[in-house]
């Protein structure tokens, strides 16, 4: 299939099948995408953590307002964005740039300033939206490759935020949750499978100038 066929063939996995499961290599691609996403700056701000203990996802169900794709998907890629985000971050990411690629500090400094003064004045509120915001550009890639991948996917909002950090502990890796994603395929009796795609024709949402 081409790419816009992949792009047909996905859609928000409402039923999954609990007995298959993604491999190894699979998963190690979703990682490597979600490594790979562009992101502001080039900051990494965000985590993935990856949950596939079967225990583990019975207890989302609760917290994710029944919704039954987080324990029949093979696993949930949780999208989180860190609680604290100032200075350390871009000096940890400038020292990255400079063992990947040697740059000098005398091109880098003037760049590493204008970032540190921005995130020093920037409040914590605006912090968090705009971390959420990586978190969504993230989601939509994974989805991308998930299709392209031919693995099925639910990009989901509806949770309960500090029930999940609660129940993944992720305040001692200092992190929120802000998006769920469970991946898996989709089940045969699923009726929404077979349903063709709703969407406004390409003339009535593209504008050429």
């Amino acid at each position: 299939m081409s790419v816009i066929e992949k792009l047909k063939w996905r859609y928000a996995t409402k039923k999954f099948d609990s007995k298959k499961k993604l491999s190894k290599e699979q998963l190690k691609t979703l990682k490597e995408a979600f490594n790979l996403t562009a992101l502001s700056y080039g900051l990494q701000t965000l985590k993935m953590v990856v949950v596939q203990d079967d225990k583990l996802k019975e207890k989302l169900v609760d917290v994710s307002y029944g919704q039954r794709q987080v324990v029949d998907a093979s696993h949930v890629l949780v999208l989180c964005i860190q609680t604290k985000i100032d200075e350390n971050d871009v000096d940890a990411h400038f020292e990255t740039i400079k063992s990947i690629r040697n740059t000098p500090d005398s091109i880098l400094d003037p760049f590493k300033a204008q970032l540190q003064t921005t995130l020093k004045s920037m409040p914590l509120e605006k912090k968090i939206g705009w971390a959420t915001r990586q978190a969504y550009i993230a989601l939509g890639n994974l989805m991308t490759v998930c299709a392209i991948e031919g693995i099925d996917s639910c990009p989901m909002e509806g949770f309960l935020p500090a029930e999940v950090d609660n129940l993944l502990k992720l305040d001692t890796y200092g992190l929120n949750s802000v998006l769920m994603l469970p991946v898996g395929y989709r089940a045969g009796d699923d009726m929404f499978a077979g349903l063709k795609k709703v969407r406004k024709q390409v003339s009535e949402t593209i504008i050429d100038l």
